[in-house]
């Protein structure tokens, strides 16, 4: 029996990849709901260059970063609106859980809710407080504890007032501005990995078989020789892979330089960093979309 392919699903699937609704429908319907086998059904053909994460901002809410001395914290904090996202209280949360959070080792979302704050209650008391006084769901969402060495420095961005909030680990410099400048890459570029060091060698295959399979699919190249099909698929994995990795993008002050290179040149290189986009992964609910697809169909 085929799989019934939902309105909701074509949605997702076309946020994620910018591809027509049509294709994303065909796409879902050849590999039978799969949403990641979709994307690379859309990608192999063509259709949609990459599957694109941070299109998938569905959820409201704020991101901040606290540091104090080697140790900083990076928090996300979700909310129904946007116009919630501005409340005073949500504000005034946000800041306590970070605060919280920086005092701590723990791990876990879990492990974060049962933390006391100053006045006795636990995080999840304030974040169930906070819900009922404002009136939506309030969740923490996801965090994540950096600690650095001595010789290092924290490179802090936020854009939007929280919307990203990105946190660079920089080795080699103590200048603050040039660490600040690369959490400015990470949140504009969204590289995944610092080098391609950092990349796990089934990353690397499963994208080399996308770039085989976009290939394969080109009737200009299916006439060329095998070794030269190689060398093109081999090329253009390596264009793919520099996109991933932060050292090998191009610096966003400097397109002429990567930067990779602006870091050698201060002295410097990135440890590691974290960044996080409010909303990301996370589906929004859309009550006209249905209607929307309806009204297409006519």
């Amino acid at each position: 029996m085929a799989t019934t392919i939902t309105a909701k699903q074509v949605k997702e699937l076309r946020d994620l990849t910018n591809a027509g609704m049509m294709d994303c429908k065909k796409a879902l319907v050849a590999t039978d709901g799969d949403m990641k086998a979709a994307v690379d059904w859309l990608r192999e053909k063509g259709i949609a260059k990459a599957a694109k994460k941070q299109s998938r901002i569905a959820a409201e809410g704020l991101s901040t970063i606290v540091v104090e001395g080697n140790k900083a914290v990076v928090v996300e904090v979700n909310s129904e609106t946007d116009f919630v996202a501005k409340n005073e209280k949500f504000l005034a949360l946000l800041d306590e859980i970070a605060k919280t959070l920086i005092k701590s080792d723990v791990k876990t979302v879990e492990e974060a809710l049962a933390l006391k704050t100053e006045d006795g209650e636990t995080l999840n008391d304030k974040v169930v407080n906070a819900t009922a006084i404002i009136g939506e769901k309030i969740t923490l969402r996801r965090f994540a504890i950096v600690e650095k060495a001595d010789d290092e420095v924290f490179g802090v961005y936020k854009h939007q007032g929280g919307r990203i909030s990105a946190l660079t680990v920089l080795k080699g410099t103590q200048d603050a501005q040039i660490a600040k400048n690369i959490a400015m890459q990470v949140a504009s570029m969204n590289p995944t990995y610092v080098s391609r060091n950092d990349m796990p060698a089934d990353v690397i295959a499963h994208e080399r078989e996308i770039q085989t399979a976009l290939l394969n699919n080109d009737p200009k190249l299916a006439s060329k020789p095998d070794k030269v099909k190689a060398g093109i698929v081999e090329g253009r994995l390596s264009k793919s892979l520099e996109d991933m990795c932060l050292v090998d993008q191009e610096y966003f002050l400097d397109s002429d330089k990567k930067v990779g290179q602006f870091l050698k040149e201060n002295g410097a290189s990135c440890t590691t960093f974290v960044k996080y986009l409010v909303g990301e992964g996370i589906e929004k609910r859309e009550d006209d979309f249905a209607a929307e697809v309806a009204a297409m169909a006519k």
